[in-house]
């Protein structure tokens, strides 16, 4: 190949390249104003999203309201929900749960943007641990848009901040929990450290609180399992017997052939 004809051929690729790239970059500047739009319309539905969320959370107050009522003629729902939550549970010490034998209502409060924040009230009966009768801890974001959190001041009675307490506890049974006593439920009131990704609260907010009958109920459904297993045991049980009734009518079948037949030889 002459040297001229090379030159040609490089000159072609070479102009290939830019034409390449120019279609590149201009694919680039379409993607991203496609990507605008797109952008555009996530915000909008965001907007209309949050005014539908706002909408439905009013309806849902007066059904809040009258489930509270009638939680509250059940003793001890709201400890018993909190024990059976796999999560919470694995935060509660057992001095936690006598506390907690004495809250008597759970409100969850969402904002009226829902984006700014929510609370969370625990309403307490008169117990020998403190003096409160409401405790609170709320969620919202500052001015700068951060997350903050702030909450009631526990005024413990004498000699019952559970918040101190070290060491691991024995239950009533006398037997050590299976895993190391975690720190007290109510640290929580005072940890802020966190308040953009607050496991409990989320929890609480998110999952106990839209149906905390299901969790309510966790025992009884293991029971009614429970109780299943039993019927198909007493079941089995019924099967062995009948099996050895039937065994023992052959033998006695066999021993009276072999006396009939003494009979004969006589």
């Amino acid at each position: 190949m002459s040297a001229k004809a090379s030159r040609k051929e490089n000159s072609n690729h070479d102009a290939a390249d830019e034409t390449s790239e120019k279609e590149q970059q201009e694919a680039i500047e379409h993607i991203d104003e496609v990507q605008n739009e797109i952008d555009r319309l996530n915000e909008q539905a965001s907007e209309e999203i949050l005014k539908v969320e706002q909408k439905y959370n009013k309806l849902r107050q007066p059904f809040f309201q009258k489930r509270s009522e009638l939680i509250a003629k059940i003793p001890n729902f709201w400890v018993t929900t909190f024990v059976n939550h796999p999560q919470v549970s694995a935060l509660l010490g057992e001095d936690d749960e006598e506390a907690l034998h004495y809250l008597s209502k759970v409100e969850v409060t969402e904002f009226e943007d829902i984006k700014s924040g929510y609370r969370i009230d625990f309403c307490f009966d008169e117990n020998p641990y403190f003096e409160n009768k409401t405790l609170s801890k709320e969620f919202n974001v500052n001015e700068g848009g951060d997350p903050i959190s702030k909450s009631t001041e526990i005024k413990w009675k004498t000699g019952k901040d559970l918040t101190k307490r070290s060491g691991q506890t024995s239950n009533k049974a006398g037997k050590k929990r299976q895993h190391e006593e975690p720190e007290s439920f109510f640290t929580w009131f005072t940890d802020h450290s966190d308040a953009g990704a607050d496991e409990l609260g989320e929890v609480i907010k998110d999952d106990i609180w839209p149906n905390p009958l299901q969790y309510y109920l966790v025992p009884d459904m293991e029971d009614e399992e429970g109780d299943g297993d039993d019927d198909d045991d007493d079941e089995e049980g019924l099967e062995d017997i009948d099996e050895g009734e039937e065994e023992g009518g052959e033998d006695d079948d066999g021993e009276g052939d072999d006396g009939e037949d003494d009979g004969d030889e006589d």
